[in-house]
């Protein structure tokens, strides 16, 4: 087995895809524009997306990275919102938060 792909529920799979390109680094894989999903990958994190009408519950995903200092870098530098700070848990990770337009949490984070 491999990672779980999680599917986000998103507005707009196009707006999805070019915001998650723009400021996280992703890659647009695919669109299938009549079945309204889509994904997006960077390295071996990939992610869904499915055009939702109604309210959107905010899914929060938590991304492991060997280098969590460096990424953080990079998506500040993209422009990526922090919405939490680069820092130590007392849970024993180092990690820091990012939010998209659609409200989802990703914790990008690596052990301590």
């Amino acid at each position: 087995m491999s990672q779980p792909t999680p599917t986000l529920p998103v507005r707009s799979v196009p707006e999805a895809q070019d915001w998650y390109r723009a400021h996280l680094g992703f890659e647009i894989k695919w669109h299938h524009e009549g079945g309204r999903i889509g994904g997006v990958a960077r390295g071996e994190c990939a992610v869904f997306h499915r055009e939702v009408e109604g309210p959107i519950a905010p899914v929060v995903l938590w991304i492991f990275c060997e280098d969590v200092d460096g990424v953080e870098a990079d998506l500040r530098a993209r422009g990526a919102p922090i919405t939490g700070p680069l820092g130590d848990t007392d849970y024993g990770l180092r990690q820091f938060t990012v939010t998209d337009p659609a409200g989802h949490l990703l914790h990008f984070f690596c052990d301590l």
